[in-house]
């Protein structure tokens, strides 16, 4: 609130606004003229963070004296959101915005108190590294994956570190790094909502903080080794798995696992309702792309009260790769950016939509109105086939022959006969082997 106040102060009153045929000035700090919001607020947040707090130490008495007692006491264990913004002055503009860079993807559990205040600051911090990608802010905490050169992204770790709100919370361990940079995304997205991950379960209901319980990569690696071990020899009570969608499990995956047929980690406490029975006195080993997922799957799994024991892989894939790149996990890894996935050994486990060749480079959809991804190699891309499915490729053909802008109404077969959630016809059989 301090630094809105803050910000609107710096104002340039609409009849002014003209003056000196500079329409577009809508703000003026310093001797310098603003146009655009973000670039008011990375001003605000770099030179004058000092100035804010002191107005917000000065809002904050009257508060104190006759402030809305419903709205009580700020919890002890959320700091204040420092407005912290590196000085990039002796940084060179091309090594800032360098296309050789990396991509990180990063995840924070803790209590927000101000999620809106903590979105602004993100907001204003990415801009001013001129980082793109996906940030999500909630009550619960922050998630984000963002691309930009090497210079760019350390000095988003040492800021990130330094932040109060994330003391003894994140370590530089937390960030999970390949090679990119803010071209593998199409923009910047920040913004607020109710989950961090969308499982689609309040968080007060299923919460962070009953998780199941962690394993790093070395302990994960022994006890995948032990489940293969034992299930190949019919003696295994450990379910391995993927809480992933279909589509990632679909180019990668750790061997022996199950993994689920689902569209969106939404679907996934669906998924363990209706198969309960398959998850009964087991030991379940989870794992995601981070491990962001894992952290609201485990605890829903483990509300359940069906499973022995559930554990899961501390830093995903993404930290396990790092650790074991020809270990149990085979094939690529997928990430949500423009790259689909990034490869750490050589083994194809996917195939050609349409011919059935081996191929794990995925799509778009050509047709217009579908975003569903598709495995289609060089050889069927020739003879026009790019669709994901036979229905999109019929309308593709319509669309290109008919007039255009003409709308056609949504629908795809991968989507119509996939059900929204499958039930695994698993016999007890291969329950006791492990399959």
């Amino acid at each position: 609130q301090a630094f809105s106040l803050f910000v609107k102060a710096k104002e340039v009153p609409a009849a002014s606004r003209c003056a000196g045929g500079r329409e577009g000035v809508r703000w003026r700090c310093c001797r310098q003229a603003f146009e655009e919001l973000p670039g008011i607020h990375r001003h605000v947040a770099l030179h004058h963070s000092g100035d804010v707090g002191r107005q917000e130490g000065l809002d904050a008495e009257p508060a104190a004296a006759g402030g809305n007692p419903a709205d009580g006491p700020a919890p002890a264990d959320s700091p204040e959101i420092c407005w912290d913004i590196p000085d990039t002055s002796r940084i060179s503009h091309g090594d800032l915005t360098s296309k050789v860079g990396e991509v990180l993807l990063y995840y924070c559990y803790c209590e927000v108190k101000d999620p809106e205040k903590l979105c602004a600051w993100q907001k204003a911090l990415c801009q001013h590294l001129h980082l793109t990608g996906k940030v999500r802010v909630a009550s619960e905490g922050i998630n984000g994956t963002v691309g930009g050169s090497k210079v760019a992204t350390s000095l988003y770790i040492e800021v990130m570190l330094s932040q109060p709100l994330f003391k003894n919370v994140l370590c530089k361990e937390d960030f999970k790094s390949s090679a990119g940079g803010a071209h593998c995304f199409p923009d910047l997205r920040v913004g607020v909502f109710k989950e961090i991950v969308p499982m689609g379960i309040d968080p007060k209901i299923v919460s962070y903080k009953e998780t199941g319980i962690h394993l790093s990569p070395q302990e994960f690696h022994r006890e995948v080794e032990q489940y293969l071990s034992q299930a190949s020899q019919g003696q295994s009570d450990t379910i391995l798995l993927d809480c992933r969608n279909f589509y990632e499990s679909k180019i990668g995956q750790f061997q022996g696992c199950l993994a689920p047929d689902i569209r969106k980690f939404s679907y996934f406490p669906s998924y363990v309702d209706e198969n309960l029975q398959l998850f009964k006195d087991k030991r379940v080993l989870m794992y995601c792309t981070g491990g962001i997922r894992c952290e609201r799957g485990s605890a829903y799994l483990r509300s359940k009260a069906v499973c022995r024991e559930v554990y899961q892989l501390k830093g995903g894939i993404h930290k396990y790769l790092e650790e074991f790149p020809d270990g149990f996990y085979r094939g690529k890894l997928f990430v949500f950016d423009d790259r689909y996935a990034i490869c750490s050994n050589e083994d194809v486990i996917s195939a050609c939509r349409y011919c059935g060749a081996l191929w794990d480079q995925y799509k778009l959809c050509s047709s217009p109105h579908c975003r569903q991804l598709v495995l289609t190699c060089p050889s069927c891309c020739n003879k026009g086939l790019t669709a994901c499915c036979p229905v999109c490729q019929e309308k593709e053909l319509k669309v290109t022959s008919r007039a255009s802008g003409q709308i056609l109404k949504e629908e795809c077969e991968c989507t119509w006969r996939r059900p929204r959630v499958p039930i695994e016809h698993v016999s007890q059989r291969m329950l006791d082997t492990g399959k």
